[in-house]
């Protein structure tokens, strides 16, 4: 609209424009008198077919979902279609309606007579993709046709006041008049669509007044003169006492955004509503909770949410429900870790992270609570039975091969289960109880399963007062190498010495290695005990007669710290010790642990000049595929074996078999635990070729070393001597 000239600028008109004004004025009266009947009757017939046509697409989606859940007889339902269909009484129209499917037959008409002219919408009624029918709606436009009566009687009073109006009233007072609403109705719209949120103000007849931009790149423009009502859930109207009580709420749309809705009442007016979208801030929201809540490499949940089902279990278990608690530590990871890498060891977590969540239930609850641990919480099941079975279960999907960068990886678990007791409820009770049966399960070995007893919690506390004990062992110098003779078979003459730690405890006094070592290989101290015996044998050895050699036993855990090779090289060039007198011994479980690399590790030794020799032979199953993989120095015979030789037929056929095996292979055969003379010259007769055992000596610690050279020859006590 144009602003005003200043007052001061008016001229007065000439006649012939006063004429001209009365002219136009007098058609400006005759538009109004015509124009705003024809528009109020055309815009209301618009109305009436919008309002209409959604009513019946609102029927027929009724009758829709209706024919979709009676799609056989819905055509002899016409009583409930009838009551689907039908309006309350409201201030609108009524509304005549018919149904018939797409042959043309009547399925319902309702009986209510209008009144012409009469406007008609159809509406296909779709079920599955397929039209089956159609849905009339007729209204009556006699109402719309009397209001546009009343309308145009209105409009030649309204037109002849207009034309009274533009010849009297003043053209420069109205055109400041219509200047000042410019620029205030410019300033609010400026103000109205830059808001960042939607807005709709709604009369006091809830019917809808202003709306911004916003609102409609939000939801679309809406009709002129909707109602709340008519613009869907997300605008319904308010309660009574909106005044007293504002209204603010979230609503998730179909299309996946979230807006929040705040109604505020109008004094006098209506009331306003403003719609800003959080859809964002929800997804930070969720994402902030789904961090705090979830392991980030996993996606499991998290120790925390761990902690919290518990807590939210307690009652449950209280009124008789029953709760178990799984704690799983991965076998021979943190060697998949150290060997192929953390990104191998992370995509193995993830593997076994998917395997659990694929093989326990919806009712399950799958956490990782830390590094290669990991926790089930097992409710409203038949226990211990449904525990049992998941344990196997899992077991077994955690055995089978997983494919991580073209090469196959292998892992086995061990697991503490504790049962939940209705008096000891607490999470860290249950978890810390679930992870001592873990304890005592992987003490165990590889793959076992434990379930919690009241006892485990003393032996943990000693356990971890031993491994206190064992550091302080290590840093204070309290471990001993003690030596056992190895003894050629046929003229008995001393070969050398076999390297045994022994823990002198200040309190305990001399601690046998089979009340320590286990702890140490599961605590991984056996790496840094292992490499000081390696260093101590070797220096010791040095100082023997240049024939005698000296045997170590090496720890399956010692393969996998991945410096093996490095410590022995270590002990070798720190005393000086020829490598052809280092004789390494090694059980069938290191070879369990990776095969190829631990056959790998054992070729380089061999090359530097190392002998490598087979420990406990015979008490594995796949000994003898490894005696083809693997040219091993010497094997030797397990103490049962040979203890059982004096009465049981079975082990001297076995010794034999061993004696013949090692033969043919070029294997010397040592066998250990000879106590008595029979067993010796029975050894001797099988063709053994060296001895081990307490008939010679019991393991002794370094100084009595040379008597025990003397004892077996008089020459080699001279020459260690000098």
């Amino acid at each position: 609209m144009a602003a005003a000239s200043p007052a001061g600028n008016r001229s007065v008109a000439p006649p012939h424009i006063r004429t001209l004004i009365g002219a136009l004025s007098l058609i400006f009266a005759i538009a109004i008198a015509l124009a705003v009947p024809a528009a109020y009757y055309t815009l209301g017939a618009e109305d009436s077919a919008d309002a209409l046509d959604f009513k019946g697409r609102l029927s027929a989606s009724r009758v829709e979902k209706f024919i979709f859940a009676n799609d056989r007889l819905w055509r002899y339902q016409s009583d409930r279609i009838a009551e689907l269909i039908a309006y309350p009484d409201g201030n609108g129209e009524p509304i005549r309606q018919r149904v018939t499917d797409t042959r043309g037959k009547l399925v319902l008409q309702e009986s209510l007579d209008l009144l012409s002219p009469v406007q008609a919408a159809r509406t296909p009624i779709v079920v599955g993709g397929t039209t089956i029918g159609w849905l009339d709606a007729e209204v009556s436009l006699r109402p719309l046709v009397r209001r546009t009566a009343f309308v145009a009687a209105g409009s030649c009073a309204l037109g002849f006041v207009a034309w009274l109006l533009v010849r009297l009233l003043a053209i420069r007072a109205l055109d400041t008049t219509l200047s000042r609403l410019a620029m205030e109705s410019t300033r609010f719209q400026a103000a109205l669509h830059n808001m960042t949120q939607g807005l709709c103000l709604f009369d006091s007849r809830n019917r809808l007044t202003v709306f911004n931009r916003r609102f409609t790149d939000m939801f679309g423009a809406p009709a002129e003169g909707q109602t709340a009502a008519e613009l869907g859930t997300l605008l319904a109207p308010p309660g009574p006492d909106l005044e007293r009580d504002p209204d603010d709420r979230v609503h998730e749309l179909p299309d996946g955004r979230v807006i929040q809705v705040v109604r505020r009442p109008v004094p006098q007016e209506g009331w306003v509503a403003t719609f800003e979208d959080i859809t964002e801030r929800r997804r930070t929201q969720a994402q902030l909770l789904h961090m705090a809540w979830h392991d980030a490499l996993t996606g499991l949940p998290n120790r925390a949410m761990f902690h919290d089902h518990l807590q939210r279990a307690a009652p449950a278990v209280r009124r008789g429900h029953a709760l178990a608690v799984i704690c799983i530590d991965l076998d021979g990871f943190t060697t998949v870790n150290d060997t192929l890498g953390h990104p191998v060891g992370d995509e193995l977590l993830r593997q076994v992270a998917d395997r659990l969540r694929e093989n326990t239930r919806e009712t399950d609850l799958v956490a990782r609570i830390g590094g290669d641990e990991f926790a089930i919480v097992q409710s409203d099941a038949e226990q211990p039975s449904d525990v049992l079975s998941l344990t196997d279960r899992l077991h077994g999907i955690l055995r089978f091969p997983f494919q991580i960068g073209g090469q196959n990886i292998e892992i086995d678990a061990c697991m503490g289960v504790v049962l939940a007791d209705p008096e000891q409820l607490a999470p860290d009770e249950l978890l810390r109880n679930a992870d001592i049966a873990l304890c005592r399960a992987k003490a165990d070995g590889r793959g076992v399963c434990r379930f919690f007893e009241p006892a485990m919690d003393a032996d943990i506390r000693q356990r971890r007062e031993m491994e206190a004990d064992l550091r302080v062992a290590l840093a204070e110098e309290q471990f001993e190498v003690f030596y056992q003779p190895l003894i050629e078979a046929d003229s008995e003459s001393l070969t050398g010495f076999e390297a045994l730690i022994r823990w002198r405890h200040p309190a305990r006094g001399l601690v046998p290695p089979g009340a320590f070592i286990a702890l140490t290989e599961a605590t991984g101290l056996i790496k840094p005990i292992g490499a000081w015996v390696l260093t101590t044998a070797c220096a010791e050895a040095a100082r023997w007669p240049g024939h005698l050699k000296v045997a170590i036993n090496l720890s399956p855990v010692q393969f996998e710290s991945g410096v093996l090779a490095e410590d022995i090289a270590f002990a070798l060039a720190t005393s000086g010790l020829a490598p052809h007198r280092l004789e390494l011994e090694i059980t069938e479980s290191v070879l369990l642990r990776d095969t190829d690399a631990t056959i790998g590790l054992l070729r380089r030794l061999h090359d530097l000049g190392v002998r490598i020799s087979m420990d406990d032979f015979g008490t594995g199953y796949s000994s003898l595929s490894y005696l083809r993989r693997f040219p091993f120095d010497k094997i030797k015979i397990d103490r049962s074996f040979v203890q059982n030789l004096d009465g049981c037929k079975g082990s001297l056929e076995i010794v034999r078999a061993v004696v013949g095996l090692g033969k043919a292979l070029g294997m010397d055969v040592l066998a250990e635990g000879v106590e008595t003379e029979p067993q010796m010259r029975l050894l001797q007769v099988e063709g053994c070729d060296e001895l081990q055992g307490y008939l010679f000596s019991k393991p002794r610690p370094a100084g009595d070393i040379p008597a025990m050279i003397a004892a077996f020859s008089p020459v080699l006590a001279a020459e260690a001597a000098d």
